[in-house]
């Protein structure tokens, strides 16, 4: 499969001054010009005064590379290689991997400047990319054909300062949502008079149906049903197919049925772990469960940092699992 290239010559005195920007060194490969990095590069645009990447800049290309035989082994523009809308990528230029790399190519950009380069497939894959051995669509000792156009350079010291912005927006962020969850979570227990007591965890477990039979113990194999929201009543997850659909959250890709877990080692949030070994087959209960045994001050997908949560539970059964193999001098916890 070929690739055609479409990008325009903007000027001839463009022109003009990326052939003056190559060595005059012979190059095996025509049209293309051997510079003093070991990188065989064609220009189509150059600005020669332009401000060129550094080491630690972040920059975005529209690019693509080929193998010998013509096919495109990557394209930007193309989703079913970066499975986003963009047609570009961005990151950070790292240090040369190899004399005359991919990156050593880069350097010799300006925003707007567009170019092919040869680079040796070896040297990407094995020192660049780090795999151990060539694909199969790649020949030992053949060229990469890479088609790029410079588009944007943000310094290292814009990446570093917009970084820290972030960690810092970040950090005010957690640390209010942590102030506010003992509020939240004092509010919640008043508004609906609740009286039980928690556990020594924070865990507050209310048996609404009460089941028969022995309980799990840790390893064993649990078959759960589960509904879990946020103390504002937003459900955010659920193996019930009508509360998915009633709450906007249904996933047709997603079987709704009970899941299978194994209970006490760390499957699931500390809270479920907890919880699910004080219930019987047929129990059915409410867990509120702080965020300290629950997905802390990371949250997860729709769940926020530092909140507390309410499940409604059912255990349907459970299987004995095998008991764990504790090596020699490891403290059992017996």
């Amino acid at each position: 499969m070929s690739i055609t290239t479409t990008i325009k010559t903007a000027a001839l005195g463009l022109v003009v001054s990326a052939v003056a920007l190559t060595s005059c060194n012979k190059s095996p490969y025509p049209g293309y010009d051997a510079n003093e990095n070991g990188v065989y590069a064609k220009f189509y645009t150059h600005d020669d005064k332009g401000a060129k990447p550094k080491e630690g800049d972040l920059v975005r290309l529209v690019m693509s590379y080929k193998n010998s035989k013509d096919s495109v082994l990557f394209d930007s523009k193309d989703p079913k290689f970066t499975r986003s809308q963009n047609n570009y990528i961005e990151f950070p230029l790292n240090k040369s991997t190899f004399h005359g790399s991919f990156e050593d190519a880069i350097t010799m950009m300006s925003v707007g400047d567009s170019a092919s380069f040869m680079i040796s497939a070896d040297s990407v894959y094995l020192k660049t990319f780090k795999q151990e051995k060539l694909p199969p669509f790649v020949m030992a000792g053949s060229m990469l054909t890479f088609e790029a156009k410079l588009a944007k350079i943000t310094s290292k010291e814009e990446v570093d300062a917009e970084k820290k912005k972030k960690t810092d927006e970040r950090n005010a962020m957690l640390s209010e949502r942590k102030s506010k969850e003992a509020s939240e979570f004092a509010k919640y227990i008043a508004d609906n008079k609740i009286s039980t007591k928690a556990t020594p965890t924070g865990l507050i477990y209310i048996e609404k149906t009460k089941g028969r039979g022995a309980k799990p113990n840790k390893g064993d194999n649990v078959k759960v049903k589960y509904t879990g929201r946020l103390l504002d009543g937003t459900v955010f997850d659920t193996s019930d197919k009508d509360v998915a659909q009633k709450a906007n959250i249904f996933d047709e890709k997603r079987p709704y049925e009970p899941i299978d877990i194994a209970i006490g080692v760390g499957q699931v949030i500390p809270g479920w772990d907890e919880a699910i070994m004080l219930m019987n087959p047929g129990t059915k209960a409410q867990l509120i469960v702080p965020s300290a045994i629950g997905y802390g001050e990371q949250g997860g997908g729709p769940i926020p940092p530092y909140s507390t949560l309410v499940f409604d539970v059912e255990l349907v059964s459970f299987t004995a699992g095998k008991p764990a193999v504790i090596p020699p001098g490891v403290p059992s916890g017996k």
